[in-house]
């Protein structure tokens, strides 16, 4: 793709997104949304492959939907209320209607369909902007509108996003959509406890975008769109593989990783909210995403292919791109210590 293009389409993403984190007009986050979905279509479509070029049309296809579902939720609380605020929207069927838009933008149950086909059809670099910046402005719009959603409709959705990401990966072979059910069931924790706290849900967010920025950029530099490729990883670039293995298990959330740290939060403060029995059930549902995610790790450290390979060992590369690999691995695995900071910020 030619520099100039992808520069403006970058650009363009960075304004769409912006646009929507800072408005208070629906119309207005309305348009982010949909300067964000025509910015990103060429990337998903940039290869020309029969496969891209689906999953271009089904993203074009959901997001448009979904698009005018918030246009006619907005319209339907202003048609009742007359307010266009964002943060004012309390008619009951509207609630209802932009959860529906909400949802089918970040692709939680039962509008998640789309997200694995997509996620599979895209380089791993547009992959890595669909998992994490793309899913930015519809959480803004979940956080300013949460006093008003169902509490009910949500944790249902939260629990079964989690069940269906869990269950779903567990027989994937690409790791792109073992890396999309991954981040259904991520939403999953974060939709459960947005309208409770909302700045839990945020931070769940970012730290969720920092772990999985890490795994696709680490996939892209050992270019694994498989397990099998995955195999052969160790004996090329044995450190980035150890330090794969690490970010993995942060993602699945164990305890001295970073990415224990939203899990623990939610649960506390689901215990707080009286859900006792909703944190027992996300949380025995978070054993199943941990089972592909050892498998994930299983394939890149602890399985040598049969045949020994000739390749040199890299220790290490000189893309641009290893400093920031080498930065997000460290915050993915040792933020846990600073949590106590972390909490006086929420």
């Amino acid at each position: 793709m030619n520099p100039q293009a992808k520069l403006v389409f970058t650009i363009s993403l960075l304004l769409g997104t912006t646009i929507t984190i800072s408005s208070n007009h629906w119309v207005m986050a309305w348009t982010g949304l949909e300067i964000n979905t025509l910015a990103i279509l060429p990337l998903i479509s940039k290869s020309h492959h029969p496969r891209a070029i689906e999953a271009a049309t089904k993203y074009f296809l959901v997001q448009a939907a979904a698009s005018a579902l918030v246009l006619f939720s907005s319209m339907t609380n202003a048609w009742h209320t007359g307010q266009w605020d964002i943060t004012q929207l309390s008619h009951p069927v509207s609630c209802l209607i932009l959860t529906s838009a909400i949802a089918m933008k970040l692709g939680l149950v039962p509008f998640h369909f789309w997200f694995p086909e997509v996620l599979q059809g895209s380089p791993l670099t547009t992959g890595l902007l669909l998992s994490t910046i793309m899913k930015l402005p519809p959480m803004a719009l979940l956080f300013m509108t949460s006093p008003s959603l169902n509490p009910t409709l949500l944790t249902t959705m939260a629990i079964l996003s989690t069940a269906l990401g869990g269950w779903m990966g567990l027989n994937q072979t690409q790791t792109r959509k073992i890396l999309a059910f991954s981040s259904i069931s991520h939403l999953g924790w974060m939709a459960i406890v947005v309208i409770y706290n909302p700045k839990l849900t945020l931070l769940n967010f970012y730290l969720y975008a920092l772990m999985t920025s890490t795994v696709f950029l680490t996939l892209n530099s050992i270019k694994a769109l498989k397990l099998s490729t995955l195999m052969t990883a160790w004996t090329k670039m044995p450190a980035l593989s150890a330090m794969l293995l690490l970010t993995l298990l942060s993602l699945a959330g164990l305890p001295p990783l970073t990415g224990f740290l939203p899990k623990w939060l939610i649960i506390q403060e689901l215990t707080k909210q009286d859900m006792a029995p909703a944190a027992t059930i996300i949380s025995l549902l978070s054993l199943l995403g941990l089972f592909f995610y050892l498998r994930l790790a299983y394939c890149t450290t602890i399985t040598l292919p049969p045949h020994t390979t000739n390749h040199m060992k890299l220790w290490y590369t000189n893309k641009p791109t290893s400093i920031l690999i080498a930065i997000l691995t460290t915050m993915s695995i040792i933020l846990l210590p600073i949590s106590p900071m972390i909490l006086t910020v929420i």
